[in-house]
């Protein structure tokens, strides 16, 4: 009990949790260590000294009391403490001395632990900032490359850098100030590249209208040459056509291909459209750009279509179609080209647009044309922009239209120019033989137009049957079927040969004929020029199936198919009606003169007492004009056009010998004057037989021969010198001997026969016939004669 109490009080009289502590350690064994280093570091080994202290205290009334029950243990025990003691005593010092070295060392720890916990802090703060520096530097440096490309123009890839600082940079910069500032920037810079790539579409807009002709020249040109080889393409069809439909050779076909590299040829940039649009792509306006686009090329276009109103159009057109067909090549190009930029839609409004306007522009200054050459080069040019055009997926068909439309007022003017040709032409005709003397000249004016009757070249000088007229009519024929054909071969036109037939047509009976007719109507006209007009006539008659093949070769149909059709020109039936008229004009004219002839009947004595030995004077007029009408008619006109001239010619003196008898002026005739009639019609039929075979017209006309044309006169002088006049009225004979005379003519002539005394009946009788039965029978004649009328 007093031990308990004793232990109460050690424990109320020092620190009793803490010394409870120390003393379960002690008790445990365990090590101390921590305990005396928690002492040290808290600052308090005083109090550890204490609590040990205490322990100790505790420890020896332990000792004192378990002495007590174990004394001699417990002075072992003492004993053992008190070395115990002296080691805890050298322990103690051993401790001061460790804890004095542990602070000395530990406080130059906590320094350098303050000044690393600093450095830490430090390198973090410093590893923050260069993050946040690298950030700042890296949207710097985009920055610096945005403006680099900006002014150096690439600003295709300024805006994906502004696109990547927009969306992953702006977030991360750390710097307020240096993000706001980029952020307000970034617009700026979009705004001004739209202004730039603006400005740059801007002068495109300008460079490409003012090159744009140029273009549309170099695709016209591209036309005009594929053109150009259609026609030498064709042109050596024709000739092999010839060749072979004249037998001249074996023909060798071949194939010509000619690449044309149009990108090599039409060099335009597109560049600053491209990056326009594909700028403005990127920034999200590539609307706003289509419709800007769409709206500047259209003012163009309409400043383009308008007509200068100084220069003539003849003298403009080729730049105003230039120009347009620039504009169009050039959007076809950016239709295909530049992704949507254009759509097809527009483009045909555009299209439809220019049409329009080009198709009234083209009305209107063809019907103020009036020169069809003039509008044969507006076509011509119209053509090859169609051509040109067509190429590039246009649909011309208006302007063609506007053409087909046309082409009566071009035939009219263009026949109205011929008109003028031809009138020239005549004017200057001479009305002569044309004479020539090299065979140039005779290919240039006979082979050409294949006027010629022989494949042989005769020799030189040449004279032709026609005059200078038919080769001058022909190359003013061949050239309105050039131009006619010109005119109608458009559009890849092939169907046109109708048309060309149709114009020419007009051409040689509404000018060629006409002409021809008023010549042969003129009131000066002579007997030569009759006769060379009826010649030129025939020819132009033949060369009607030249001009038609011509025409059908333009026209690029097979002649062979126009020969198999026996296809022909109206103008031929016409053509051979005033030839009919010329020679009726001939055959009055020859019958005038022969008139003036024959009006020299009056001086014949018709009761001269003595028959003329050589006839009458006014014969040998008539042979002598007869014999050079021959001459003349052999060099020039056709051997059965001269018979025909020649029968008409002496039925005529026929009939003017008949009529000379049936004169008022003469009252009476006799025997005599009727033979001397007789004298003078076999020197005709003498002539006439003559000229039957000399000339060759017995090969021809093998049945009957010129002197059956003057059967009237020759069956009246017959009969009048008949020895029985009265078998006249035998049916049988009169149809056999005077089935030409008629009764009347016969009647009034024979009341005028007046016989001659009955010596000159005897001398001239050959039948031995009785003058008085002679008269008698003559009378009888007479009488019958009256009767039956």
């Amino acid at each position: 009990m007093q031990a308990k109490t004793k232990r109460r009080t050690v424990t109320e009289n020092g620190d009793g949790g803490e010394d409870l502590v120390l003393a379960t350690s002690i008790w445990n064994g365990e090590d101390l260590g921590p305990i005396v280093r928690h002492a040290f570091e808290m600052g308090r080994p005083e109090a550890l000294s204490h609590q040990l202290k205490n322990v100790v205290k505790k420890k020896e009334v332990e000792i004192e009391e378990l002495c007590k029950l174990h004394y001699e243990e417990f002075i072992q025990a003492v004993d053992e403490l008190r070395g115990l003691l002296v080691d805890a005593e050298e322990l103690k010092s051993e401790l001061s001395s460790d804890n004095f070295r542990l602070q000395d060392v530990g406080s130059k720890l906590l320094l350098k632990l303050e000044e690393l916990l600093e450095s830490y802090s430090i390198k973090k703060n410093v590893t923050e900032a260069i993050k946040m520096s690298k950030v700042c530097v890296q949207a710097l440096e985009l920055c610096v490359k945005c403006n680099t490309h900006v002014t150096e123009g690439r600003f295709y890839p300024a805006l994906k850098i502004l696109d990547l600082i927009e969306k992953i940079f702006l977030q991360n910069i750390p710097v307020k100030a240096l993000r706001k500032v980029i952020e307000n920037q970034i617009p700026v810079i979009k705004l001004h590249i739209e202004k730039k790539v603006n400005s740059e579409f801007n002068e495109w807009l300008v460079h490409i209208r003012s090159t744009a002709r140029e273009i549309g020249q170099i695709a016209i040109g591209q036309a005009a040459s594929a053109r150009q080889r259609d026609e030498e393409m064709r042109a050596r069809q024709r000739e092999a056509e010839e060749q072979s439909r004249s037998g001249l050779g074996d023909c060798t076909y071949s194939l010509d291909v000619e690449e044309i590299n149009e990108a090599s040829i039409l060099k335009f940039d597109l560049t600053p459209v491209y990056r326009a649009y594909h700028i403005h792509t990127c920034l999200g306006i590539q609307d706003q750009f289509r419709e800007y686009y769409y709206k500047n090329r259209l003012l163009q276009l309409n400043s383009d279509l308008q007509i200068s109103s100084i220069q003539p159009f003849l003298e403009s057109h080729q730049t105003f179609f230039a120009q347009i067909a620039g504009f169009f090549i050039v959007e076809d190009r950016v239709l295909r080209t530049a992704g949507g930029l254009l759509s097809a839609n527009q483009l045909e409004t555009i299209w439809d647009t220019a049409v329009a306007k080009m198709t009234f522009v083209l009305d209107e200054q063809f019907s103020h044309m009036e020169t069809a050459s003039h509008l044969l080069l507006i076509k011509d040019y119209v053509t090859l922009i169609g051509s040109t055009l067509t190429r590039y997926g246009y649909q011309v068909g208006p302007l063609l239209e506007v053409l087909d439309n046309s082409k009566d007022k071009y035939h009219e003017l263009l026949l109205e120019e011929c008109q003028q040709q031809m009138v020239d032409v005549f004017a200057n005709n001479t009305y002569e033989q044309m004479e020539m003397k090299k065979e140039y000249e005779y290919n240039m004016n006979v082979i050409a137009f294949h006027l010629q009757t022989s494949d042989t070249i005769p020799s030189f000088p040449y004279i032709a049957p026609f005059s200078s007229t038919v080769p001058e009519c022909c190359r003013v024929v061949r050239s309105f079927i050039e131009d006619s054909v010109s005119y109608l071969s458009y559009g890849g036109r092939m169907n046109f040969y109708d048309v060309v037939k149709k114009y020419l047509d007009k051409l040689l009976i509404d000018v060629l004929n006409e002409n021809l007719l008023k010549a042969i109507y003129s009131p000066t006209i002579g007997m030569s020029q009759a006769m060379q007009i009826a010649a030129n006539i025939s020819v132009l008659e033949r060369a009607c199936d030249h001009f038609l093949r011509q025409a059908a070769q333009h026209c690029g149909i097979p002649v062979r198919s126009i020969e198999r059709t026996r296809a022909s020109l109206n103008a031929k039936l016409v053509l051979k009606t005033s030839r009919d008229e010329a020679y009726h004009t001939l055959l009055n004219l020859v019958n005038a003169k022969l008139d003036e002839f024959m009006a020299l009947t009056a001086n014949i004595n018709w009761i001269t007492e003595e028959t003329p030995q050589n006839g009458n004077d006014y014969i040998n007029e008539v042979v002598f004009f007869l014999d050079t009408l021959m001459s003349t008619g052999q060099q020039i006109l056709p051997m059965d056009t001269l018979y025909k001239v020649l029968i008409e010619a002496l039925e005529h003196i026929s009939n003017s010998i008949v009529s000379a008898f049936l004169s008022d002026t003469v009252k009476r005739f006799n025997v005599n004057a009727v033979m001397g009639i007789d004298i003078d019609l076999k020197v005709l039929e003498s002539f006439a037989e003559d000229r039957f075979h000399s000339t060759g017209m017995s090969e021809i006309h093998k049945e009957g021969s010129l002197g059956d044309c003057l059967i009237e006169a020759r069956q009246l002088i017959n009969l009048l010198l008949s020895s029985q006049p009265e078998n006249f009225m035998n049916p049988v004979i009169r149809e056999k001997n005077y089935s030409a005379l008629d009764y009347k003519k016969v009647a009034s002539i024979c009341e005028k026969f007046k016989d001659s005394p009955d010596r000159l009946f005897g001398s001239l009788s050959s039948r031995n016939t009785k003058p008085n039965a002679r008269k008698k029978s003559m009378d009888m004649l007479k009488k019958r004669l009256k009767d039956f009328n």
